[in-house]
C-alpha cells in the first residue's frame, strides 16, 4: 500500500519532522489510536517530566502499533496536545528518537488538558 507525501512547494517549509499532508490508497488497513497519555500499566502512576511521559506515550503507540502488526513507519497522522509551548523542542526531540525519518501529518496544539498533571497527550492514525 503506497503511503504518498504531499509536500508541494508552493506551501511553507515542512515543520521538524513532518508531512503537509500524506495519502493512503488502495486496499489498506486504518489503525486509529485514540489519544494516550502518560499513565503507567497500572492506570495510576504517572511520572512527572516531560520527557518521562512522552517516552511512555511513545511505548504505549508502539504497544498498540505492535498489536495491529504495524511499526512507528506506519503512521500517517499525529494530533499532539502539549500543555504548553516550552514543551515543544523535547517533544520534538521524543517525535525523532521514536519516527525517525517518518514525516506524518502532523498538528500540535498547546491547550489546557484533562489533567493538570498531564504534559502531553498524543493521538495517530496509522495505515499499512
Amino acid at each position: 500500500m503506497p503511503i504518498i507525501k504531499h509536500n508541494p512547494m508552493i506551501l511553507f517549509p515542512q515543520y521538524k519532522n513532518y508531512s503537509h499532508g500524506v495519502e493512503v490508497s488502495g486496499d489498506s488497513r486504518i489503525l486509529f489510536i485514540s489519544g494516550l497519555n502518560g499513565y503507567a500499566a497500572d492506570g495510576t502512576t504517572m511520572p512527572e517530566s516531560f520527557e518521562e511521559q512522552g517516552r511512555l506515550i511513545w511505548t504505549h503507540i508502539g504497544s498498540i502499533l505492535a498489536s495491529a502488526e504495524m511499526g512507528y513507519e506506519h503512521i500517517v497522522s499525529l494530533r499532539t496536545y502539549l500543555a504548553g509551548p516550552e514543551f515543544d523542542v523535547p517533544n520534538i526531540a521524543l517525535r525523532k528518537e521514536f519516527l525517525g525519518d517518518a514525516e506524518p501529518a502532523s498538528t500540535v496544539i498547546c491547550c489546557q488538558l484533562l489533567e493538570s498533571k498531564w504534559k502531553l497527550e498524543i493521538e495517530a492514525v496509522a495505515a499499512t
